[in-house]
């Protein structure tokens, strides 16, 4: 069987919504790890297996699929016999893929590290300010989702079964930790990560335990 590499950085989102992911299909992979930290995906070698110079990646035995939310899908309908992470019906399913472009389309994007290096660059703004505008659009995200999640009364962000939303909800609530948003006000959100967390396969997805990690 053709081997199945994800390229990743351990604290990046989105692939540890991809680790997620393949973990709850229960797919086996290799990880390579590219340092974003040091330029990695910049480098000839990386452009040269994904031009985008982004983490996550997926090789599936010569399938190469870059962005989380493709992988995810990519992973759904070529080995559907494994857990779905994309419901059945077209309303819950729709559902599941709001949250997830919320999370990945509208909170995440203005977090990444290339637009916190633009704003220093270009406009001058300092590591507070940086902080205090990844915090902003954190909350301004997570202020639209709580009441969303609270109108479920269902264990994880849509249902009792991980979907797609919960794949990218719990990576956003570890940014919003590492960057020091304050969860008071989400209950909600904060108790569909933790029932996440709890979950051995998506466990296993944290950055902490990730082999680059440092």
């Amino acid at each position: 069987m053709a081997e199945r590499v994800l390229y990743g950085y351990y604290r990046s989102s989105a692939a540890y919504r991809a680790r997620i992911a393949l973990n709850l299909k229960g797919l086996a992979y290799q990880y390579r790890a590219v340092n974003l930290l040091k330029g990695e995906q910049s480098s000839p070698a990386y452009l040269a297996v994904n031009p985008h110079g982004l983490v996550p990646l997926l090789d599936d035995g010569g399938v190469r699929i870059a962005q989380s939310l493709a992988i995810c899908e990519y992973l759904d309908e070529a080995y559907p016999d494994s857990p779905r992470l994309l419901p059945a019906a077209p309303a819950a399913r729709a559902q599941a893929r709001a949250v997830a472009l919320a999370i990945a389309a509208d909170i995440h994007p203005l977090q990444n590290p290339r637009v916190g290096k633009y704003l220093q660059a270009e406009f001058g703004v300092g590591e507070e300010g940086k902080t205090a505008w990844i915090r902003h659009w954190i909350r301004v995200g997570f202020d639209a989702l709580e009441p969303q999640l609270a109108a479920v009364p269902a264990r994880y962000a849509l249902g009792d079964q991980p979907t797609l939303a919960d794949v990218c909800l719990l990576p956003q609530v570890f940014s919003a930790r590492r960057f020091g948003v304050d969860l008071a006000a989400y209950p909600h959100i904060v108790r569909v990560a933790e029932a996440l967390e709890r979950l051995p396969e998506v466990a296993a997805a944290h950055p902490s335990l990730q082999p680059d990690a440092v």
